[in-house]
C-alpha cells in the first residue's frame, strides 16, 4: 500500500467536514453529526481502497513479467504484450485499385440519371373528393 493510515484519517476528516457543513444547513445538528460520521467512514474506506489499488498498480509496474520459459507460466503471460503493428498489404490494395480486364468498359460511359416511376393517382377529382368527404363523415 502507498502511504500510511494518516492519509485515510485526513481524507476521512475532509469527508466529515464537507458532509457535516452541507448537512447542517438543512438538518438538525444531531442529524448533521450522524451524517458527518457516516461521511467520515465512507471517505476513510474509499481512501483505504484507493491506497490499496495504487499500491497494487505500483507493485505491478515495479516488477516486470519474468519469462522463465516454463510451460505452466504461459497462461500467466498471455495477453501481457500487445503487438500494435499491422502487416503490409500494399500489393493487395494495389490489386483492388486496378480495374480488372472484364470490368473496364461495361457501358459507353455516359451518365444516365435515375428515373423512378412517379406515384401519381389517375383518378377523377370528383371521386377523390367523395372519398375525402366519406372519411371525414360530412
Amino acid at each position: 500500500m502507498i502511504g500510511t493510515i494518516w492519509m485515510n484519517l485526513i481524507l476521512g476528516l475532509v469527508g466529515f467536514v464537507f458532509t457535516f457543513l452541507f448537512s447542517l444547513r438543512n438538518n438538525l445538528p444531531s442529524t448533521s453529526l450522524f451524517r458527518g460520521l457516516t461521511g467520515f467512514i465512507l471517505w476513510f474506506v474509499l481512501a483505504f481502497a484507493l491506497r490499496w489499488v495504487l499500491g497494487f498498480i505500483v507493485k505491478q509496474t515495479a516488477n516486470p513479467d519474468k519469462s522463465s520459459g516454463a510451460p505452466g507460466d504461459t497462461n500467466e503471460t498471455l495477453g501481457a504484450k500487445v503487438d500494435l503493428s499491422t502487416p503490409d498489404e500494399d500489393e493487395e490494395l494495389k490489386d483492388l485499385l486496378k480495374p480488372s480486364p472484364g470490368q473496364g468498359n461495361q457501358g459507353n460511359g455516359e451518365f444516365k440519371p435515375l428515373q423512378p416511376p412517379q406515384l401519381v393517382s389517375k383518378k377523377d377529382p370528383e371521386e377523390l373528393a367523395k372519398a375525402v368527404r366519406h372519411l371525414k363523415k360530412e
